[in-house]
């Protein structure tokens, strides 16, 4: 019998931003593609980056969707971690685009916020009236085949957002297929971490939603898209 060759894997870990707040005092919607950090974002990518130089990991590429939020959270990782790298950005990898409360019918709205990421989401189904399910794997699939197939690097930074992470990790838990798998939670500065072997399919999915400084979850028992909703409500113009 010959002798056994472990596999040799590489690492990707993958972010969601730090908390933003897309509603100022005064009830106005934010610019979802330019809004900031909170306080409570930096923090979170303040202490993500600590978590990284505790364990002594050190970055070969990091990679960025563009977005302020991302860029903000990159940064702050970087800092605690004190490395110098040219962070890298990746269009394909934005958030999914959603036409927008003003786009769906006033019955339909509660649904839009709160049933998008119900179970397995068929492609089929829009994002607040906007990009559908199968348009971002449209995107996001190919550009992480790219990363892939790129042999030079062995650990990379990936700082996305919540509904492009839960392509990714649908893609990396189903060993390479195209599911979207809608309750998988991404808190706010979370961390995954995923193992990729030179074939296609050899993924392993070695941590999900690990979120310093908060690990164990224990004060957050709603989603994302719940939270928002709650916001929406607040803040939408009485009629």
């Amino acid at each position: 019998m010959s002798e056994f060759k472990l596999p040799s894997r590489r690492r990707l870990y993958l972010m969601r931003h730090g908390d933003v707040t897309y509603f100022d005092d005064s009830g106005r919607a934010i610019d979802p593609d330019t809004v900031p950090l909170n306080e409570h974002g930096q923090a979170q990518a303040t202490a993500a980056g600590e978590a990284f130089a505790q364990q002594g990991v050190r970055f070969d590429r990091v990679i960025v969707s563009g977005l302020r939020r991302t860029v903000e959270t990159a940064q702050r990782v970087l800092d605690a971690t004190g490395q110098r790298i040219e962070l890298e950005v990746q269009p394909a990898w934005e958030e999914i685009h959603g036409g927008g409360p003003g786009s769906i019918p006033p019955e339909q709205i509660e649904d839009a916020f709160l049933r998008i990421f119900d179970g397995v989401v068929p492609e089929d189904r829009r994002f607040l009236g906007g990009e559908s399910v199968g348009e971002l794997l449209d995107r996001v699939l190919p550009a992480l085949a790219a990363l892939r197939a790129d042999t030079s690097w062995d650990t990379a930074l990936l700082v996305l957002h919540g509904g492009v992470n839960r392509a990714i990790l649908s893609h990396a838990i189903t060993a390479g297929g195209r599911m979207f798998f809608g309750h998988l939670a991404q808190t706010t500065g979370c961390i995954n971490a995923l193992d990729v072997g030179a074939a296609p399919h050899d993924w392993v999915v070695r941590m999900l939603n690990y979120a310093p400084p908060s690990p164990l979850h224990r004060d957050v028992r709603n989603t994302t898209m719940e939270m928002l909703y709650a916001q929406y409500l607040r803040y939408r113009p009485q009629r």
